[in-house]
């Protein structure tokens, strides 16, 4: 009988950073099939060891919550799916971690009768590296897009290079949510929703700030607040190299400026002008009709995300801004976003309904007779042997997905030795990205 059945799931999440372990508990959480009422569900967390791995500061901002999470690398990741047994695993990693999990657990579960449903997707808006991130992506039981526009392009690609495209799945973004925005507040609140990469060089970071703060003073009945994803020294999905925190220190900056990090849904409950270069906060935003830009002062290129938002009704400038310009979105490019901005996501229905697909595909997968076929991923040693197993050797597994001769703790789980080391690497990893590099990068400029 399968588990939907019992009202019992066993639902395991691996991700490699703050936002893609919120993506994925809230995506499993979302996927539970109608039959389980969710009194029965365990979900364990498990958190991919590198550059991103989140603090527990981040871990507790994200505010989502499982049985039990720990920090596991790959091996020790396919050891313990080896020696556990779960109904649903959601891989919320980036593609090349996606696609060495989905060779190393195709080895790990060789022979087995009864192997969970596999889901993966991507965290948010999906702008750059389509192909490549989808053909890494391949071989899951549920590929997830989050729009009607995404499924479109992802069902595109599988069947263009003639693979099986029935994985693609439509659903919407796990964590929009909040009420309605129903009006302004006191004080009226603009919110710059920061991102790690985007842009990345120190003069066009610093032009943005500089707007931001001009705003402040030029609108001082205002409160300008900066979110930011995370605080020195720690690392989110994207590298971040300048800090806006480093940018401002020591500028003289309005009473009405702050910055401010948390959660960004309660950071939304008291915005009412959402400016942004490309972030998924912009269809958070746009779902509780809260006024949103996605601002062009950097030129509207695929570089900077921005592309994406094009007919959207929302691309503007910081002088049209400083004017009191309040963009008015198109209706059916938010419709194609799966956004429900005007109540409804892509397809009718509710924004709940946009799982209805995803729920029904696992309920029909758990209850298979006879069990699921292999994973089965596009690449192959024989479609992309120049390729493939470079992307599996950084997990420390060879072309078959068998982990390597002295792979990190292929053979026992990490000592407390082991996990001090591991933790002051990783700390020193990130002060190098941040302190070093753009110190390198600027003797290199002289």
């Amino acid at each position: 009988m399968p588990a939907s059945a019992t009202k019992s799931l066993r639902v395991a999440v691996l991700a490699d950073s703050d936002t893609r372990w919120k993506w994925g508990a809230l995506t499993a959480k979302r996927l539970i099939p109608n039959e389980t009422d969710g009194s029965g569900v365990r979900l364990d967390g498990y958190l991919l060891r590198g550059r991103a791995t989140p603090t527990a500061r981040q871990l507790q901002e994200v505010g989502v919550h499982a049985d039990s999470l720990r920090e596991v690398t790959a091996v020790e990741f396919l050891r313990e799916m080896d020696q556990q047994e779960y109904d649903i695993l959601v891989l919320s990693l980036v593609g090349g971690g996606t696609q060495a999990m989905l060779h190393g657990l195709r080895s790990t579960w060789a022979g087995r009768e009864k192997r969970p449903v596999v889901v993966t997707g991507y965290v948010g808006v999906v702008y750059e590296k389509l192909a490549d991130g989808l053909l890494l992506r391949h071989g899951a039981d549920l590929v997830l897009a989050n729009s009607r526009q995404d499924a479109e392009r992802f069902r595109a690609v599988y069947d263009g290079v003639g693979v099986d495209s029935s994985s693609v799945t439509e659903v919407a973004l796990p964590f929009l949510g909040g009420a309605p925005y129903e009006g302004e507040h006191d004080p009226y609140t603009v919110v710059f929703a920061a991102q790690p990469s985007v842009p990345d060089s120190r003069k066009d970071r610093t032009y943005l700030l500089n707007r931001l703060i001009e705003h402040a003073r030029r609108h001082p009945e205002r409160e300008v607040l900066l979110k930011l994803r995370s605080k020195p020294g720690e690392h989110t999905t994207h590298i971040e190299e300048l800090p806006y925190q480093k940018l401002v220190q020591g500028r003289d900056v309005p009473a009405n400026f702050r910055l401010v990090y948390g959660h960004m849904g309660e950071v939304l409950d008291r915005t009412d002008l959402l400016v942004t270069m490309s972030s998924t906060a912009a269809l958070e935003s746009l779902h509780r009709r809260i006024p949103t830009v996605v601002l062009t002062d950097l030129g509207i290129r695929e570089a900077l995300g921005n592309h994406h938002f094009v007919g959207s009704g929302c691309l503007a400038s910081w002088d049209q801004l400083d004017a009191g310009h309040r963009p008015v979105p198109d209706a059916e490019w938010v419709s194609r976003q799966g956004v429900a901005a005007g109540g409804t996501p892509a397809g009718g229905g509710t924004y709940e309904q946009a799982f209805d697909a995803g729920r029904e595909r696992i309920a029909k997968l758990l209850a298979r007779p006879g069990g699921l076929p292999p994973l089965n991923p596009y690449y192959t040693p024989e479609t992309a042997s120049g390729y493939l197993p470079g992307i599996l050797a950084r997990h420390h597994l060879g072309p078959d997905g068998v982990p390597l001769p002295g792979a990190p703790a292929a053979d026992k789980a990490p000592g407390p030795v082991r996990q001090i080391v591991r933790r002051a690497a990783r700390g020193a990893y990130r002060h190098g990205v941040q302190r070093v590099a753009p110190v390198i990068r600027r003797m290199g400029e002289l």
